[in-house]
C-alpha cells in the first residue's frame, strides 16, 4: 500500500479510537442535537499503536449521531476534511478524496479501517454517561470532568494508547 493510501486509513484508525476513548467520559460536553438524531462531540485525539512500526497519529474529529445512525469526520490542522464515515442500520460508507466506499454495516467499516472490531454501541453508551464493559480496553477516567481521557487497548493486539481532549 502506498504512503498516500495509508494516511487516510491511519487518520480513520485514530478517529475510531477516539470514539472509544471519548465514550469513557462520565459527563462529556454535549454540543447540540445532531442531524442524525443523536448528540455531537468534537475534539482532538492522538493514538499510538505499539506494533512493529510503533505508529502515532493525531487528528481533530467531529462525531454525530448514535450507534444506529451517525457520522464521524476527521480534519487536518487547517480544518479541511480528510475523511468522513457515515452509517445507518443497513449500510456504512467511507468518504475520502478518493471517493466513497460502501460497507454492509458499521462493524464491517470499523474492521476495514482499524483491522479489528470496536464496540460502537458501548462507545455511545459511554458518551451518554452510562457504564459499559468492553473486554480488552481499560479507560482512565480520572480527568474526564475536564474532557481529557486516556484509554489503553490491551486485547486484541497490538496494544494501543488513545488520548482525547474534548472541546468545551
Amino acid at each position: 500500500m502506498s504512503g498516500a493510501a495509508r494516511v487516510p486509513r491511519r487518520l480513520l484508525l485514530c478517529g475510531l479510537g477516539a470514539l472509544l476513548l471519548a465514550g469513557c467520559a462520565q459527563q462529556p460536553p454535549r454540543i447540540a442535537a445532531a442531524s442524525h438524531g443523536g448528540a455531537r462531540w468534537s475534539g482532538r485525539l492522538a493514538l499510538q499503536v505499539e506494533d512493529a512500526q510503533s505508529q502515532s497519529f493525531s487528528a481533530t474529529f467531529d462525531l454525530r449521531g448514535s450507534p444506529e445512525r451517525g457520522e464521524l469526520s476527521f480534519f487536518t490542522p487547517l480544518g479541511s476534511t480528510v475523511a468522513r464515515l457515515e452509517w445507518a442500520p443497513d449500510a456504512a460508507t467511507l468518504h475520502t478524496d478518493d471517493g466513497a466506499r460502501s460497507f454492509e454495516s458499521l462493524d464491517a467499516l470499523v474492521r476495514h479501517v482499524t483491522g479489528t472490531p470496536l464496540p460502537v454501541p458501548a462507545l455511545f453508551r459511554w458518551l451518554d454517561g452510562q457504564q459499559a464493559v468492553v473486554p480488552g480496553w481499560r479507560a482512565d477516567l480520572s480527568q474526564a470532568g475536564t474532557g481529557r481521557l486516556t484509554a489503553y487497548r490491551e486485547d486484541p493486539l497490538p496494544p494501543a494508547v488513545l488520548r482525547v481532549v474534548l472541546d468545551r
